[in-house]
């Protein structure tokens, strides 16, 4: 119960940074790094994310032994997967990062669809481990896995997203 408590604690203390960041948002000269965002940064952040998340959900999702053993196999595939389309998330990321000041309205329409689209392929994903999962644990435990992968992702996406200045602030940004 106690790591429970400190998950929707750290997730409510996101939910106020972000309130903080909307009504002060990122301003684009202080966004504007001297240096581009490199795979190695997005990599050494990722594996840290990997290991947080397997952990959290071990240690929240309360398993017996058999089901520990059936679960976890299931859990490494769908986490695979899911590396593989965080990729293109982390890649849009680098892309927002790397190339903020320098949108077209054309680049940002793309943009923005390729996003959208990592968010259906990730939801496709979800979808089709739902009864994958719930072939190996009972329905109470299925969906309490759900719903703590869910929320950690959300977390994730949110510490991402308030980190990113609003696009229409690039005008901004000192040439």
């Amino acid at each position: 119960m106690k790591l429970t408590t400190c998950i929707a604690a750290a997730l409510a203390s996101s939910l106020a940074l972000s309130a903080a960041h909307a009504q002060t948002p990122v301003t684009a000269a202080s966004f504007k790094s001297t240096r581009n965002l490199t795979p190695a940064d997005l990599s050494s952040l990722r594996t840290e994310l990997k290991s947080s998340k397997k952990q959290i959900t071990a240690e929240t999702l309360r398993l017996t032994a058999d089901e520990a053993t059936k679960f976890w196999p299931v859990y490494d595939e769908y986490a695979a997967e899911l590396t593989k389309l965080k990729d293109t998330r982390y890649a849009l990321v680098a892309e927002y990062v790397n190339g903020f000041g320098k949108y077209t309205d054309a680049q940002a329409a793309t943009f923005i669809q390729k996003w959208v689209d990592a968010d259906v392929a990730e939801d496709q994903l979800r979808a089709k481990y739902v009864p994958r999962v719930a072939k190996v644990l009972p329905g109470i435990k299925s969906a309490t896995f759900f719903q703590i992968d869910r929320r950690l992702n959300m977390a994730i996406s949110l510490q991402i997203a308030s980190q990113l200045p609003i696009l229409q602030l690039q005008a901004d940004v000192p040439k």
